[in-house]
């Protein structure tokens, strides 16, 4: 699968990295008592502050790896985390806002650069196994991202939130020395995509399906990850530090997930995993959502973690089959509105909570998979209908 080289290893160690930075703000807010506000738009800004800097970072990072190559762009993206996080630490209330949002910014931008990064470095790997090696790369994430709720929950009332997130920030800081001392073959740069290919997509039904299909799925990840601990303090008057216990349960069944599907992806059909993986979100969150006491919360997150641990592996093996130049990580026309669009989903949240209440942040994600559910059944359609159209073709000739 590719994995005896040492470039594909790193690779797959800075998914690590990334489930750190991408996890933090959903760990933090209730340490910070954005628990206690009603104006949730204040949460808003927050999210929305990481994802532009995400969204800033791929206007650039393809260019530094041309440049300057991936030790310098892999580099440059761990110390920038590092510096965001210790000004994040510096930002905590009582201190205004905005300098939280600038910190994440900066955060955001460096998960941005380091995706770039580490997707070239896994992608003569993914190009022989897309299923299991963004699985695999998953699996690491979640690690990362277990990693910042169990070090934040354990010492939720130890330390002070500075002290948790100056702790957090040595993990980049590590992973830039090693970054700096390592040595990378560079993979050649993927062919952007002109704008008359990318408009093309708009013309292919199994193109805009496919593209719901990546803003619905991630958008309810991102969305739920983010929001959950806020969600069961309002819902279930638990404390902020069960909270992020239970966000690091999230994240357990989420990692246990991807572990199972690894074993049993080469001997089962991925077709009938894909859907009993979707019916399992489904249930999981309609529970979430109904629930007003704790075991049902921790039933409807290991359902909804176990059950989204293997649709997006699933889903990406299944563009690649029918759009070679998928990749994720890069901008890749319609599909990259797709995921631009999602990774907004959290800060909508906060604009809709204000308006709605906090049940709203548990209702989109329940709407969101029945939605992906829909849209899988489409594409099945889709595809039996494009195959009776080409056997017609081809008896026609």
């Amino acid at each position: 699968m590719g994995l005896e080289t040492g470039g594909v290893r790193r690779g797959l160690a800075g998914f690590f990295l990334s489930g750190v930075l991408v996890s933090l703000l959903g760990a933090i807010l209730p340490a910070w008592e954005y628990h206690r506000t009603t104006t949730y738009e204040l949460v808003a800004y927050h999210f929305f502050g990481f994802t532009i800097g995400i969204l800033a970072a791929t206007r650039y990072s393809y260019l530094l790896i041309k440049h300057k190559g991936l030790r310098i762009t892999l580099f440059s993206a761990a110390l920038a985390a590092f510096l965001g996080m210790l000004g994040l630490a510096a930002a905590g209330p009582p201190q205004q806002w905005w300098w939280r949002v600038a910190a994440l910014a900066v955060i955001g931008a460096a998960a941005g650069t380091l995706h770039a990064g580490i997707f070239h470095l896994i992608m003569p790997a993914y190009e022989q196994n897309p299923a299991a090696i963004v699985n695999l790369a998953g699996i690491f994430f979640g690690l990362g991202c277990l990693s910042t709720a169990l070090l934040v929950a354990g010492a939720f009332y130890i330390y002070t939130m500075a002290s948790i997130v100056i702790m957090l920030a040595l993990i980049p800081g590590f992973h830039a020395i090693g970054y700096w001392r390592s040595r990378f073959v560079d993979q050649p740069l993927l062919p952007k995509r002109t704008m008359h290919q990318a408009m093309e997509d708009f013309s292919r039904p199994a193109a805009i399906l496919f593209a719901l299909l990546l803003f619905f799925q991630f958008g309810n990840e991102w969305a739920l990850a983010g929001w959950l601990p806020l969600f069961l303090i309002q819902r279930l008057g638990i404390s902020p530090e069960t909270s992020v216990w239970m966000l690091a349960f999230y994240w357990v069944a989420l990692l246990l997930g991807r572990v199972a599907a690894q074993a049993i992806l080469p001997r089962v059909s991925h077709t009938k995993l894909l859907f009993s993986s979707m019916m399992s979100a489904w249930f999981g969150c309609t529970l979430l959502w109904l629930t007003n006491n704790l075991f049902g919360a921790t039933v409807g997150i290991l359902m909804t973690g176990a059950g989204f641990a293997t649709i997006y592996p699933l889903v990406v093996e299944r563009l690649g089959n029918r759009f070679p130049y998928y990749h994720p990580g890069f901008f890749n026309g319609i599909f990259s509105l797709a995921v631009v669009g999602a990774l907004l989903a959290p800060g909508t949240l906060g604009f809709l909570a204000n308006e709605f209440g906090v049940g709203i942040v548990m209702a989109l994600p329940l709407l969101g998979t029945a939605a992906v559910f829909v849209i899988l059944g489409l594409l099945w359609l889709e595809t039996k209908l494009s195959g009776m159209a080409g056997v017609s073709e081809k008896a026609g000739s």
